[in-house]
């Protein structure tokens, strides 16, 4: 099933649907890790924050500020996020037991049937 198919409300909200592939064209998850060739110290600690996650300014266009600061709030909340920490509006620090692909469709499943 395509996005646009899981996501309708979504999918009608984003301008450029065209450069939308997958799901990390919306929301990236990455894994967090101590990589000790970094001259710089890590924004948040991997033994804490096993996930950094980037909503991208495509998908805060499409939900606006208002739910995008609520989408925060419901980040947090969340059952399948243990741990939760921001450094900026759009990046933080998560830790969770699910895979970097089921973060981001939980994520986009809150905005679709909560926040649109």
């Amino acid at each position: 099933m395509s996005l646009s198919e899981t996501y309708p409300k979504l999918f009608e909200k984003i301008e450029d649907k065209e450069f939308v592939e997958g799901i990390f064209d919306l929301i990236n998850v990455d894994e967090n890790y101590n990589d000790e060739d970094m001259e710089e110290d890590d924004v948040f600690d991997p033994s804490e924050y096993n996930y950094l996650l980037y909503i991208t300014e495509r998908l805060q266009n499409a939900i606006g500020e208002e739910n995008f600061m609520l989408l925060k709030k419901r980040i947090e909340s969340s059952e399948f996020i243990e741990e939760f920490i921001d450094s900026e509006e759009d990046l933080y620090g998560i830790r969770s037991n699910l895979q970097a692909d089921e973060i981001a469709k939980n994520i986009l499943d809150i905005i679709e049937n909560e926040l649109l």
